[in-house]
């Protein structure tokens, strides 16, 4: 038997393999992810896809032999009340659940169509209750980080024009100009596009991971959430 991850973005699981090699959790598989690009991750997680996703969970509990599932999608600026309401309702589309899913990192036991038993948890991906990956990323830097610090500077000076750019949009900004002009040498600038950016993000964990602090505290509950999938 085998236990699978659902994650909502490609760089999500990067990152959550990441977490689960450093662990060392070998019976975790880390589905494709629901949305395919950057885009649709911005503009937020579409409840069809999550239906999806889990359809397909579904129609392959038996093939693959799972026995445990988890759901991974961004807390964004929902309370958490609202995010499991929005995967408790995507979960009722596709699985008989026995009990409610009223609590995050706990999982409860459902049901296919074809009543073979599952249990399904799910966690949110944030830092002081809101956010996605790159507040995470940013949240556990291990580096200076002047460049994109003085992006706050910029901030401010955007909201004395009347302008503004929302917490989701400035933490994945932050964490580009991170990667890029923080942690990486002039040398490699000259491949920014594929040794220090967003979408080089599986060769920076690699080839750079020390750039990051897996040890910080912000990961204690991503890593108890990891650990329910261990057996």
């Amino acid at each position: 038997m085998g236990n699978l991850l659902i994650v909502e973005s490609k760089n999500d699981k990067i990152f959550i393999e990441k977490l689960i090699d450093i662990m060392n959790l070998n019976r975790i598989q880390v589905d494709n992810p629901i949305s395919i690009d950057d885009y649709e991750c911005l503009e937020g997680l579409d409840e069809k896809k999550l239906v999806k996703a889990l359809k397909s969970l579904s129609n392959s509990v038996k093939k693959r032999q799972i026995d445990k599932a988890g759901i991974i999608i961004d807390r964004d600026d929902f309370t958490e009340v609202e995010r499991l309401r929005f995967v408790e309702g995507c979960v009722d589309e596709v699985f008989k659940k026995i009990d409610p899913l009223d609590k995050v990192s706990d999982l409860i036991p459902v049901e296919t169509d074809n009543q073979i038993p599952l249990q399904l948890g799910c966690y949110f991906t944030q830092v002081n209750q809101r956010g996605e990956l790159e507040t995470v990323l940013r949240a556990i830097k291990s580096q200076d980080s002047p460049y994109a610090d003085c992006l706050e500077t910029w901030r401010d000076c955007l909201k004395q024009h009347n302008e503004d750019i929302s917490d989701k949009e400035f933490d994945k900004f932050w964490f580009s100009i991170y990667l890029r002009y923080d942690t990486c040498s002039r040398e490699d600038r000259k491949q920014a596009g594929r040794k220090c950016s967003m979408s080089a993000l599986e060769y920076v964990l690699k080839e750079k991971g020390h750039i990051l602090d897996f040890d910080n505290k912000i990961l204690d509950p991503w890593k108890k959430f990891l650990k329910l999938f261990a057996d």
